[in-house]
């Protein structure tokens, strides 16, 4: 007797691809990835997943996804004068790419 296996989930997008990506993060060490490893960083909303951000990268820039890795970045306490308040927290996806592609970020 076997058990019944259930069907394969159907991938219905939550996000369209520019809601995806809020925006490039353009820092030294981002721009040393770009140019050594074909890798990118993006600050990206915080719904989204790995599977959003390789689709919505592939839909806007043209270009094919190697691999995404994804950090969750935690606000950081700030003061001014007698008030703490804290920075919102938020998401960064790296996002490397196939060897054959680039992206003009400039």
């Amino acid at each position: 007797m076997s058990v019944p296996v259930p069907p394969a989930p159907s991938f219905t997008p939550r996000l369209a691809p520019h809601q995806v990506v809020v925006r490039p993060l353009l820092t030294e060490k981002g721009m040393h990835r770009a140019t050594r490893h074909n890798a990118y960083s993006f600050e990206v909303a915080k719904e989204a997943n790995k599977a959003d951000v390789r689709r919505a990268i592939e839909e806007l820039f043209s270009v094919k996804v190697e691999k995404v890795a994804i950090q969750n970045r935690v606000g950081k306490a700030r003061r001014s004068r007698m008030r703490r308040t804290s920075a919102k927290a938020w998401k960064k996806a790296v996002v490397t790419l196939k060897p054959d592609f680039k992206i003009n970020l400039f």
